[in-house]
């Protein structure tokens, strides 16, 4: 193949097959393709400011491509994730035979410092639950959604888009969807049972004001509940209760707590839904934390914690 002008890539509109394929072949997240599209949409311009085809792009000159992103002025994380885009539009370039190897398979991730979550303890996830009005409709949604997140470990994104046919109340099990579309089994305890079953037996059908719905969780106009409403209602149970939360903390406290309990990293990774275990074990820092810091308490009282 010779030489190809870049006025070939963009009429052969290159970025939406790459979308499509983060899509349809690799299964990926809608925020993540986003990501990574944008990133690939600054190489092509990157590559016509200098005025070579992407194609005769070496991997001396990916180093320049990274820096002038943001450089040092980035953080680690996002420095990583701007070469985690490049590889795949790489490999997608490989398998358009426009490059011979995945150059940017050659750049290495900075060292990040994995930063240990906050996790909230039983008494502070009691205040922030009891912070939900019980004599509203939506009050007694919120405390059944919230109940659900923490006895799942749910994100945000897929505790809005739960459906009624993937709720089993019987055998307290949900289907969730969670990163590219993976499906996972996840159990949920007695608690969060009797809250979803008065949610639904005395508050759902208020907030649908007739309307119909497959969402479990739906807002006073009847719609679909979103992610922005989801954040919107614990933010005022925090101002109510005075425990700093988000949901993410509720997702950390989850596996902190059956982690301190006696179950397995293999178990919680399964329940969290992370594709990697080494995604999990930060969650064996905080639990190992938790333990020193009783240890420390229970020797400084000279074991009257017993």
């Amino acid at each position: 193949m010779g030489v190809l002008p870049f006025k070939w890539f963009m009429e052969r509109n290159l970025l939406e097959e790459f979308k499509v394929d983060l899509l349809t072949v690799e299964q990926l997240s809608g925020l993540t393709v986003e990501v990574y599209c944008e990133t690939a949409y600054r190489f092509l311009s990157w590559c016509k400011n200098k005025g070579v085809s992407p194609e005769d792009i070496t991997p001396a000159d990916l180093p320049d491509f990274i820096i002038g992103l943001g450089g040092s002025d980035l953080s680690p994380r996002t420095i990583a994730k701007n070469i985690s885009a490049l590889r795949a539009f790489g490999r997608f370039l490989c398998d358009g035979h426009i490059w011979k190897d995945n150059y940017a398979m050659l750049l290495e991730l900075p060292r990040q410092d994995r930063t240990v979550p906050r996790v909230l303890e039983y008494n502070e996830i009691e205040r922030l639950l009891n912070a939900c009005d019980m004599n509203s409709p939506g009050g007694i949604r919120d405390r059944a959604l919230f109940e659900l997140v923490y006895s799942c470990g749910l994100r945000v994104s897929e505790v809005s888009s739960l459906k009624l046919k993937d709720v089993h109340l019987d055998r307290k099990i949900l289907m969730v969807f969670g990163k590219g579309n993976k499906e996972r089994l996840v159990p949920f305890g007695s608690r969060a049972k009797e809250s979803l079953t008065l949610y639904f037996d005395t508050a759902r059908e208020k907030l649908l004001r007739g309307k119909i719905s497959p969402y479990v969780f739906v807002n006073r106009m009847g719609g679909k509940l979103s992610r922005k409403g989801i954040w919107k209602r614990l933010q005022d149970m925090e101002l109510k209760s005075g425990v700093e939360s988000k949901i993410h903390t509720l997702r950390h406290s989850f596996a902190t707590h059956l982690l301190e309990g006696g179950a397995d990293l293999r178990s919680v990774q399964e329940l969290l839904g992370h594709s990697d275990i080494t995604t999990t074990q930060i969650y064996t820092h905080v639990n190992e934390d938790s333990l020193e810091t009783y240890y420390r308490e229970f020797f400084n009282t000279g074991g009257k914690n017993e």
